[in-house]
Parts: structure tokens; sequence; C-alpha cells
């Protein structure tokens, strides 16, 4: 299936015209479906099924090979839509001493998947700090 993008800026600045918050401090965020990637992961191999008894005579069961698995899990960072742009960020935007990247409603970010906070206050949304955005999707 093809990836189809579609621009939320319209309709991020819809619901953040409607919001009736502002937020201080931490971008609200419209999480997107968690990115999936995949690993490696080594489980030990038994050499033999049942334990054997060593000279103190304790069983023990021996690993001798590593057997390497791929799987596909969930990455370690998310990306979604900001809804809305925190007040002390918009003003170091316009700071001429602070250049930093430039976050705008719609923009699709991507952030520390564990750093989002549910804000329950708002339907499916969260609250992402500005230094754990890593970057802005294109």
């Amino acid at each position: 299936m093809e990836d189809v993008k579609i621009d939320q800026t319209a309709v991020a600045q819809t619901i953040s015209d409607k919001l009736e918050y502002e937020f201080r401090n931490m971008f609200l965020v419209k999480p997107l479906d968690p990115i999936k990637v995949k690993k490696e992961f080594d489980t030990p191999v038994p050499t033999t099924e049942t334990p054997k008894k060593d000279k103190s005579g304790v069983e023990a069961v021996d690993f001798d090979k590593v057997k390497t698995e791929i799987k596909e899990v969930e990455s370690d960072f998310r990306t979604g839509v900001v809804l809305k742009v925190p007040n002390d960020y918009q003003i170091r935007m316009n700071d001429e001493k602070y250049p930093e990247m430039t976050i705008k409603v719609g923009d699709t970010i991507v952030y520390k998947a564990l750093a989002g906070k549910n804000f329950d206050l708002f339907k499916d949304s969260q609250l992402v700090s500005p230094y754990d955005v890593i970057g802005i999707k294109k």
C-alpha cells in the first residue's frame, strides 16, 4: 500500500483555534501510529535439554550457542502532529539570539516515545517538551 501524504496543517490549525487551552512550555501533540522497526534479539540455546550435575553437585544447563532472531517492535521514537505551540517557545522564536528550528501548528514532529505525557483534558493528545523534540518530519 502506498503512503499517501496528507497536509494536516489546516485540520491542526482548526483544532488549535477552537482549543480552550494555551500552553506555557509544552507542545500539545496528536500522536500518530507507533513506528515499527526491526531489531535483532539474541537468545541462548541450551546444549542439552536436561540439567547436568557439576563437580559441586549443582544441576545446571549449559548454553554454548546463541540464536539471533529479528523481530518487529515499536520504535523508541514517535511522530505526532503539533496542535498547539507553547508561549515560551514562540517568545524564543522571536528572539534573534536563539535561532532554532521553527515548529508550527500542523508540523509532524519526531520525539522520544516515553517523553510524551498523556493530556486527558483533550482526547488522544500528549504534552511534549521542546527539549524532547528530535526533529521535524518532511
